[in-house]
């Protein structure tokens, strides 16, 4: 009902928004006696500001110097290969299934254009898969790890942001333990819940304090038609996106405050970065029911991957099975959403992994964002990622730029040293069909 309420409250908005881009337009138009008077730029912003405010985002495209094309697909996620196929390095980015779009990885994926053969996730928004196409869970996000992995190999590096974590390595875990011969040569942790008890934020007290039935009570819902997925049980984006904003509202109070004040002034160009952001923090996508609340339960309630008694298809996820993947954990120092030490756990846990295959960086002054995008990714973390790919790799490509350091050094880019197994793990709560896989390479 309440899906079915929001949908209906943003149709009925629809007339009061298209009076609004009128009076903007004739408060801006310079043919228009109204742009003259004093208060047209004021009339104008607050236009603006009611339609950006009321409105739907629709999902953001990359916009990237590159040329993109789906190399595998299967209805809950689709890969996309950036540039023409080359003999750079592989790098697989799993983004984030949490509410947002693989677009907000654009400067990611920029970042490692030059030096790497590029693909990402794209994860499908729940809301427009048929029922027909059937559920997905976090074994089947597992699954769909898997097979990309096969599909991509040999010669992978996987680089898991934030919530992938868990499922990425899940998989790997299963790989080596098969003995599978495409398992990753590396994979890139960053940001991720791996042991939520480490530093705790408000984001993983949550679910210590609900129960799963809380969850399934207050944050699942039926898609509405007349969307695909009209029946679909759903963890709607609209509602992780109030969980978002909630948990830093002041801030993006004094954003649209400036953003008004800004296309008062005429600064332009400060309002285009207000627009740019919040079209792509806006856009959101629902997750499946099954995959939402399994996450919940697993990761955040039970702890499972961390006290060893997680399954895949009833097949236990033994860390402790790693033993060719190189790993390597990248945390913020400020990171209010997965706190410092939650993913360099995963290390410790990878207990026979040889202590050269692991490496940890502690971003200093980086927030949650700051450790997969922007100017510190850019010069501080990137590198070192590139670097320790290169290391890693059982086939040394052609030679990275040069100022690629060693991310074996000292301080907080030490290789991990061999340590007691950490006790427990978690994550952050955030949806497969039964399409084979296709290869386009």
């Amino acid at each position: 009902m309440l899906y079915l309420m929001r949908d209906a409250c943003d149709l009925m908005l629809t007339p009061a928004r298209m009076a609004a881009g009128v009076a903007r337009t004739a408060c801006q138009n310079p043919f228009s006696p109204l742009a003259y008077t004093p208060s047209s730029r004021a009339v104008a912003a607050s236009c603006e500001l009611f339609e950006r405010g009321t409105r739907s985002y629709a999902k953001p495209t990359f916009d990237l110097p590159a040329s993109e094309h789906v190399v595998w697909e299967r209805p809950f996620c689709r890969v996309i290969a950036f540039g023409a196929p080359s003999a750079k390095p592989k790098m697989l980015i799993v983004a984030p299934m949490s509410g947002h779009y693989a677009t907000l990885l654009r400067g990611t994926v920029a970042a490692f254009l030059d030096t790497h053969q590029v693909f990402i996730t794209d994860w499908a928004d729940a809301k427009q898969v048929p029922l027909s196409a059937g559920r997905f869970d976090l074994d089947d996000y597992i699954d769909y790890c898997i097979a990309m992995f096969e599909a991509l190999g040999p010669d992978l590096h996987v680089m898991a942001v934030c919530q992938p974590s868990v499922p990425v390595l899940a998989a790997i875990a299963r790989m080596e333990a098969e003995d599978h011969p495409l398992v990753p040569q590396s994979a890139v942790l960053i940001g991720g819940p791996i042991d939520t008890r480490h530093s705790p934020t408000a984001v993983n007290r949550l679910p210590q304090e609900r129960s799963i039935d809380w969850f399934r009570q207050h944050c699942i819902h039926a898609v509405p038609w007349p969307h695909a997925g009209y029946g679909r049980n759903v963890y709607p984006g609209f509602l992780q996106l109030a969980g978002f904003i909630s948990m830093n509202l002041n801030r993006h109070q004094s954003a649209h405050w400036d953003m008004f004040n800004h296309l008062v002034q005429g600064d332009g160009d400060s309002a285009a970065k207000h627009r740019e952001f919040y079209d792509e923090y806006l856009a959101v996508m629902d997750l499946t029911a099954e995959f939402y609340l399994q996450t919940i339960e697993t990761v955040f309630i039970e702890h499972a991957m961390a006290r060893g008694v997680m399954r895949h298809r009833n097949e236990p996820v033994d860390l402790g099975a790693i033993r060719r993947c190189a790993l390597m954990a990248i945390e913020g120092e400020k990171d209010d959403i997965t706190g410092i030490g939650q993913t360099r756990a995963a290390l410790d846990l990878a207990e026979n992994l040889p202590a050269a295959k692991k490496a940890y960086h502690l971003q200093i002054g980086a927030g949650h964002y700051g450790i997969f995008n922007g100017s510190r990714f850019r010069a501080e973390i990137a590198p070192k990622i590139a670097a320790f790919m290169q290391q890693n790799a059982a086939l040394l490509p052609a030679e990275l730029p040069p100022g690629l350091a060693d991310v074996t050094t000292s301080g907080s880019d030490a290789v991990a040293e061999p340590s007691p197994p950490a006790a427990l793990f978690a994550d952050r709560a955030l949806s497969q069909g039964s399409a084979s896989a296709e290869l386009r390479l």
